[in-house]
């Protein structure tokens, strides 16, 4: 399995396991002929600090399942913005107010939004 496969199943994964949570706004952005820091950005969104946590800790434990472990968690405390880097996909898990607040969509809009289906290909 080549790593850009690797990567595609695990934001498969990701998605999967902020679904599974409710999670609102799910996006996949494949930024690997942008930038060198990974291959894929999930984003979602969550209602409130509880969610948002939540939503975070399910994608850690699927992906972990997996055998795909975090290499950094920023922001869980707060719950706002929680970044999960995977190393070959970032997940970022945001409350309403800061996803529109920082909009990652139009900030890497040179990336390419993927459906899930695509994923699996």
């Amino acid at each position: 399995m080549s790593d850009i496969d690797i990567s595609k199943k695990m934001a498969a994964l990701a998605i999967e396991a902020l679904e599974d949570r409710k999670g609102e706004d799910v996006h996949t952005i494949d930024i690997s002929n942008i930038s060198t820091i990974a291959d894929y950005f999930v984003i979602a969104s969550g209602t409130n600090i509880n969610q948002v946590q939540a939503l975070a800790d399910n994608v850690q434990d699927v992906l972990g399942r997996a055998r795909h472990m975090t290499k950094n968690v920023e922001g869980y405390d707060t719950g706002k913005w929680i970044l999960l880097d995977f190393g070959d996909i970032i997940v970022h898990v945001f409350d309403s107010e800061n996803r529109l607040f920082y909009d990652l969509e139009r900030i890497w809009r040179d990336g390419k939004l993927i459906e899930k289906d695509e994923l699996s290909k």
